[in-house]
């Protein structure tokens, strides 16, 4: 018999904030994290803005030693995971056993910022000069191994690498080792730290990031103008726990996510398949899988990229997975305020959706300002709403043709 499976403790590193509450305080406040880029040089390019993470000291969360040792998206990961096991109150090895304990960090890219460092050194001083940790630094399942070693975390350690739609995936994927019984807990989620210049480049070149080089409006989910997304950083960890292990330990539960839908377009790399069939049946799965119907959702956390193709064919798949009820139900975009976190893009929505839910709150969808006559659906412009909610799903979409739908469901006995 499966097992049901509830969230019981958050945490993030996000362009809004280096915590949950501060994140989500802002979120709630329809504010931006996006600025113009500091941390690498766009002097030559015409992408200026990005969702970096500020004032983030990775010895705070980890020895310094050690930190230098690894890439920017596994310090972000190791923080979020820590906060969200402080948030749960376990202690790894007394509160649960380290053996019933598993990770699951995924990573679209890992770290290509240190591989862009080396190479650079390689180039300029030679072989000898490269680091010795640049391997361990730059795989992106380094994140999900690290945090395991920092917490001591010794059941089930994987990462799923399926470009925007690893943090997702990731949460769904532990879930599943919950549910099965494999697993009592699971520390799950994604990490990123992509902006560099090179990633800035081969996004730009494709044109698939914004060139607007305005902070406030750059990223416009199913806005008329939108024009691309917005490059972001960050990491966000939820700890799933089976529901009988949460409930003796009398732990705070945030809600319980009971359906997980993946799906592969087999279409093209990069561009969704049309009227977003994978994402249609990622999402009929998830209601299946939670034994829900379409009517018993209130909101969906969209993909949302703010890019033309993106925005338009996961309003189509809404409509052909909801009929006339996609009218009654909202939608919102937090890459609106966040950007585009890619790898860590789900988790962080995950933990919008669950905190959703828990203040009966829809996020808004910001810069909503010509609205575009192909996109017709409820995006909560511009201002959170208030509403009780149930069932949100959270949808994530990944370069390859990856479509993944998690789905929450406010925590019943």
């Amino acid at each position: 018999m499966k097992k049901r499976v509830v969230i019981t403790g958050v945490g993030a590193v996000t362009p809004l904030g280096n915590d949950v509450i501060t994140t989500w305080e802002k979120v709630k406040a329809g504010e931006s994290g996006i600025a113009p880029i500091e941390s690498t040089n766009v002097e030559n390019s015409n992408v200026k803005v990005a969702g970096e993470v500020k004032n983030f000291e990775p010895g705070n969360y980890m020895d310094f030693k050690e930190a230098r040792r690894m890439a920017r998206f596994t310090h972000f990961a190791i923080a979020a995971s820590k906060m969200a096991v402080e948030d749960a109150g376990v202690v790894v090895g007394e509160t649960i056993p380290a053996e019933r304990i598993g990770v699951w960090v995924g990573s679209g890219i890992g770290g290509l910022d240190e591989f862009e460092i080396q190479h650079k050194r390689f180039l300029s001083k030679g072989p000898k000069r490269v680091s010795p940790f640049i391997i361990p630094m730059l795989i992106p399942d380094m994140a999900s191994g690290r945090v395991s070693i920092e917490l001591g975390a010794k059941g089930i350690n994987n990462c799923s690498v399926t470009a925007c739609a690893s943090g997702a995936n990731s949460i769904g994927d532990a879930f599943r080792a919950v549910q099965n019984g494999d697993m009592d807990m699971m520390i799950a989620g994604g990490a990123e730290a992509a902006i560099t210049e090179m990633t800035i480049a081969g996004f730009a070149n494709m044109t698939a990031l914004s060139t607007n080089p305005d902070p406030r409006t750059a990223s416009r989910p199913f806005d008329k103008n939108r024009d691309g997304f917005v490059i972001a950083e960050g990491s966000g960890i939820v700890i799933l726990e089976e529901l009988e292990h949460a409930l003796a330990r009398g732990a705070k539960i945030y809600g319980e996510l009971v359906g997980y839908g993946a799906t592969g377009d087999a279409h093209h790399i990069t561009t969704p398949a049309p009227d977003g069939e994978g994402g249609q049946r990622a999402m009929k799965l998830a209601l299946a899988d939670g034994g829900l119907l379409g009517t018993d959702v209130d909101y969906i956390n969209a993909h949302g990229t703010s890019t033309y193709y993106n925005d338009l064919f996961e309003t189509k798949a809404v409509k052909a997975v909801f009929g006339e009820h996609a009218y009654d139900l909202s939608i919102s975009s937090t890459k609106s305020m966040t950007g585009h976190l890619l790898g860590a893009a789900g988790a962080i929505e995950a933990i919008f959706s669950l905190l959703a839910i828990r203040d009966g709150v829809l996020p808004p969808t910001i810069n909503y300002e010509t609205p575009d006559e192909e996109l017709d659906l409820d995006y909560v412009p511009n201002e959170a709403k208030k509403k009780d909610i149930s069932v949100v799903l959270s949808n994530s979409l990944g370069f390859g043709g990856h479509n993944v739908t998690l789905a929450f469901r406010k925590f019943d006995r």
